[in-house]
């Protein structure tokens, strides 16, 4: 007779209909991710992520054995998972501790963010070269998909995947994707949603790529769960990329692709790897590392400190070939921190935004190994864009206005490169 610690169930893990592997979760806290032989043996196969894509050094090595972990999933799955609030309704709706990762992604795993779907196996249906014969006589099959609601989005805040329909706001049923992502007021800060719509329209008019987005009543927010709302009027509503008419458009996170617990995200890495990395693999290297340089400016003059790891993204638009994906989460949190002053990841040689330079920017595309010369074009017309229309914008964004005040104070103590005037 096996052991009850040995009791194990186990997921299909697919992409685009294309077998990736198997995940067996322990009750003992152990999940071991198996590939699949003919996965592994396609070379036109999707990616699953980037250090699995046939061009990546070593990428059959790396699923050349299991990936064994205790408690925790891989990093590559378990910054599928949401953190935070989210993290903790979703535990407590699973009678389950939020450290239990394999049973909240087999609850998430018919909506995970990206193209994975993560399918429970009967134990017959498992192969025999993920457990061995012994093991198998004590698998069981997961039951926890059985809800009708389940999203999972990577992050923070408390945010819900929705449908919209006539205007008015629906989380998706089971089987249904929804093409809305739904940012709810939070308890702790004051009009983030006016502040994050107010800083994405100023990126975009500086140039950065943004997925359609918009400011939504709460009361067109139809069954959410019962969660604290302060007393404000509108949630922040921006449009999935990993969504388009129903179908799944796959994508990764900088956490997954450089192999870094959600813990991580503010260390560990800096803004040179990203750089690197979307030089030498997106199929529009140079275009894509010059967008890049012009969030990294952004994100100085907005005074976002939260552009940590996971807040990058590449998607998968031909299933196989990294791009970047459109921004997301910009926000100018030094209105929430007070005395903030820094960069979430390195930039060269410093985090500071108040030392920022041009020349610091020429250090960081020589260490990314980006030509210079085809970056610095793209942050003088990010400058200019940013000085000529942003004064005046921002009188007439929602924004409340202490923290309107303060971007604009933010905006006199940067140095002369990257200074912007207020309006008369």
């Amino acid at each position: 007779m096996t052991s009850g610690e040995n009791v194990v169930s186990v997921l299909e893990i697919a992409l685009h209909e294309t077998v990736v592997g198997y995940l067996a979760g322990y009750r003992d806290g152990r999940t071991i991710l198996t590939f699949s032989p003919d996965f592994v043996s396609n070379e036109s196969r999707p990616t699953f992520s980037l250090i699995t894509h046939p061009a990546f050094p070593r990428a059959n090595a790396i699923m050349a054995k299991p990936w064994a972990k205790r408690q925790k999933l891989h990093p590559v799955l378990s910054n599928l998972l949401p953190e935070g609030a989210l993290r903790e309704y979703l535990a407590q709706l699973l009678k389950t501790h939020t450290d239990n990762e394999f049973e909240l992604f087999a609850y998430l795993g018919q909506d995970l963010p990206g193209a994975l779907v993560a399918t429970p196996l009967e134990p017959e249906a498992i192969p025999d070269y993920v457990l061995g014969d012994e093991i198998k006589t004590s698998a069981t099959r997961s039951t926890v998909q059985d809800e009708k609601k389940r999203f999972s989005l990577a992050g923070v805040q408390m945010k819900f995947s929705m449908r919209e329909q006539d205007g008015r706001y629906q989380i998706a049923e089971s089987g249904a994707l929804g093409d809305w992502i739904i940012k709810t007021p939070s308890t702790t800060h004051k009009h983030v949603p006016l502040n994050e719509y107010t800083a994405m329209r100023l990126a975009e008019l500086a140039g950065v790529e943004v997925p359609d987005m918009r400011l939504v009543e709460l009361d067109k927010l139809e069954n959410l769960p019962e969660i604290n709302l302060p007393d404000e009027q509108y949630a922040f509503a921006i449009r999935r990329f990993d969504r388009n008419d129903g179908a799944r458009i796959h994508m990764e996170d900088f956490a997954q692709i450089l192999v870094k617990y959600p813990q991580d995200k503010y260390r560990s890495a800096n803004y040179q790897q990203i750089g690197r990395v979307l030089y030498e693999y997106s199929e529009d290297g140079l275009g894509d590392a010059q967008q890049f340089a012009r969030r990294l400016l952004v994100n100085i003059l907005l005074a976002n400190g939260d552009a940590h790891l996971k807040n990058w993204s590449v998607i998968y638009p031909d299933q196989i070939t990294p791009v970047l994906s459109p921004a997301y989460d910009i926000v100018t949190t030094r209105v929430y921190m007070g005395d903030e002053r820094q960069f979430a990841l390195n930039l060269g040689r410093g985090k500071d935004w108040y030392e920022s330079s041009m020349d610091q920017f020429e250090y960081w595309a020589g260490k990314a190994g980006i030509p210079w010369r085809a970056i610095r074009p793209h942050l003088l017309e990010t400058m200019e864009r940013a000085r000529s229309t942003w004064p005046d914008a921002l009188k007439d964004l929602p924004m409340d206005d202490s923290h309107k005040e303060g971007l604009m104070e933010h905006w006199r103590n940067l140095r002369p490169d990257f200074q912007l005037a207020a309006a008369k």
